[in-house]
């Protein structure tokens, strides 16, 4: 095993175990492997005639496709996982950089033969289906694979547009996302004479000191400013693309391709963003109080990740580890077993440094293991994004055992464990809490929610106005600016004085997945809900059985949409009630936190 690597202490992911380096011979022999074993794919849907025209799907024919299909992503899952470790952590990395790069001509036919596959099974009638499931254990295998390609397919354009269309993704909106990613993870800021990246400026958000954090504000809007024809041009790109493949395909808004990806409907969409606007102005009452404490008339930009409060503990990247190892435990040995070996193992690259991406992922590595990447602040707010992003890895442990087609899982459902743990850790750490250590934790973990609740409400009317926008032509940087402040003053209202116009070039997001922002609030007030099954279970002590069926949700999540497994806990996601009692949850919390602040003025 190689040494660790460390930034100011902090671990970088261990990559050795599949690879020696980017130069590994092996890594050579397994990308021809890749190549060839894409060709026999090729070669096989040719010959089994898996096409829009082709004869229906048999048991005979199901099987083989299916079987190859599995095993063509088991063998490269991991190639691409290896590749974007350095790439993610380095974008100054050339040998990266042209790995990713032909990893991704090479994997190129990959979308075309998905479309085809979607397009064969989209065939499929009703009573083919039922003979199909009937017949083929590979079919009831993967039903709820099928019974999404069925419905993908009906809004699939004609097979060369989907051909030409996954083809040329690379070279375009693959490529604006890849631009964007490279430019903000080298972009730095004038920070009092020293040029630092815009990762290390936007963690001084937390700082103590306001003067910090607004010198830290001003530098960090300078940067985007000095990059902002380039993000401008890269999410002009990135959504026109998507908007015009949306109309192509039929769907009646830009929002609409986001539900069939995210695996609900408009209904249950509806449900929770009314009840998230009815939560604003409580949300505004946590503003307002926390301006209070820092003694403003109301709150800046800057000082939304201000911490207040104090904490005994200090907050290093080993003490979050060790903090999080210990209450995972306390919830499950499982849980606290599966922390320790992410640990052990070396899964995660801890520290911000020059050319890393910002914000923090968990990605697969081999099944049942994961990395993980997050840019640590010293605060109780990083450690829970640790138990977040551990959360993910515990959800790919669970889903070991399935085939990559059956563990396909839509983003409302893959924050669910995320959630989870990261709620287990900051109820624990409030629990402990007293004084101003119990105004630390009620702080940290507000923050977190009015991200995700208002920050996030933003981003999604932000995203949809970018889309009508759009249709009319490119939006220059202004135009984004515009759209931004907008979008904050809906969600915020009059809560701040200052806004950060530049948050569409900061957020990855926007860049790689259209509408990537409402399945984070509905894996927030999901993980609520289900946190507390598990409080009331744990009362009647009944854990035991909830953590069962938690476990079987987890490993269920590339088997049945949100709507079904929510079911199996009485949940009813078309019903405001649910997302309101979730949100009441936070609202205890808003109420804790005002009755503290006026109590300590």
């Amino acid at each position: 095993m190689t040494s660790i690597a460390h930034d100011g202490g902090m671990p970088r992911w261990r990559t050795d175990d599949l690879y020696a380096s980017l130069s590994d011979p092996k890594l050579e022999q397994d990308l021809d492997e890749l190549r060839a074993r894409i060709a026999d794919l090729e070669t096989l849907f040719d010959r089994l005639e898996v096409r829009k025209d082709g004869p229906s799907a048999t048991p005979d024919t199901l099987k083989p496709v299916l079987d190859a299909m599995n095993a063509l992503s088991t063998f490269s899952a991991p190639i691409g996982a290896y590749l974007n470790a350095f790439f993610t952590t380095d974008s100054r990395d050339a040998l990266a950089q042209g790995r990713v790069a032909a990893f991704t001509t090479l994997t190129l036919p990959l979308g075309p033969l998905r479309s085809r596959l979607t397009a064969w099974l989209g065939g499929l009638s009703d009573a083919q289906l039922s003979e199909l499931l009937s017949a083929s254990d590979t079919a009831r295998d993967h039903e709820h694979f099928l019974r999404r390609a069925i419905e993908l397919a009906r809004h699939q354009m004609s097979p060369p547009e989907e051909d030409l269309a996954a083809r040329l993704r690379p070279s375009g909106a693959g490529g604006w996302v890849k631009l964007h990613g490279n430019v903000s993870s080298q972009l730095k800021g004038e920070f009092r004479g020293e040029g630092l990246p815009v990762t290390a400026l936007r963690a001084l958000a937390s700082d103590a000191d306001e003067d910090v954090r607004r010198d830290a504000f001003a530098a960090e809007i300078a940067a985007w400013k000095s990059s902002e024809v380039v993000f401008a041009a890269a999410l002009n790109g990135v959504k026109g693309e998507e908007g015009l493949l949306a109309r192509r395909r039929g769907f009646p808004d830009a929002v609409a391709p986001s539900l069939l990806t995210h695996g609900i409907d408009r209904e249950t969409l509806d449900a929770m963003q009314g009840a998230v606007v009815r939560s604003f102005p409580d949300f505004r009452r946590y503003f307002a109080a926390k301006a209070r404490a820092l003694g403003k008339a109301k709150l800046d930009w800057w000082d939304i990740l201000a911490p207040l409060g104090h904490s005994e503990t200090e907050w290093t990247y080993g003490a979050g580890a060790e903090f999080v190892e210990r209450q995972f435990r306390g919830y499950s040995e499982q849980l606290g077993d599966f922390a320790a070996e992410a640990f052990d193992g070396e899964w995660v690259d801890a520290g911000p440094r020059e050319g890393k991406r910002s914000g923090a992922f968990c990605m697969r590595w081999t099944r049942g293991k994961s990395r993980i990447l997050m840019n640590h602040a010293p605060s109780l707010d990083s450690v829970s994004t640790l138990a977040h992003e551990l959360g993910h890895g515990y959800h790919n442990a669970r889903l070991a055992g399935a085939e990559p087609l059956q563990r396909e899982t839509p983003m409302t459902l893959a924050e669910t464990a995320s959630i989870f743990c990261e709620t287990v850790v900051q109820n624990a750490a409030l629990a402990e809490a007293t004084g101003p250590e119990r105004m630390y934790v009620l702080e940290t973990s507000l923050m977190g929610h009015a991200q995700v609740v208002v920050d996030i409400h933003s981003r999604f009317l932000f995203e949809r106005a970018v889309f009508e926008r759009r249709e009319g032509g490119d939006l220059n940087p202004q135009e984004f600016n515009d759209l931004m402040s907008w979008a904050q003053r809906e969600t915020y209202g009059d809560a701040l004085g200052t806004l950060h116009p530049y948050m569409w070039a900061v957020k990855p997001h926007y860049y790689s997945l259209g509408f990537y922002n409402y399945p984070y609030t509905f894996g927030l007030l999901f993980g609520l809900g289900l946190y507390a099954q598990y409080v009331a279970a744990r009362e009647a002590g009944t854990e035991a059985g909830f953590q069962t069926r938690y476990d079987e949700l987890l490993a269920s999540t590339g088997r049945e949409g949100p709507q079904a497994l929510a079911a199996r806990f009485g949940i009813d996601l078309r019903a405001p009630d649910f997302w309101e009692g979730s949100l009441n949850v936070i609202r205890q919390q808003i109420d804790a936190y005002v009755e503290t602040v006026d109590r300590g003025a």
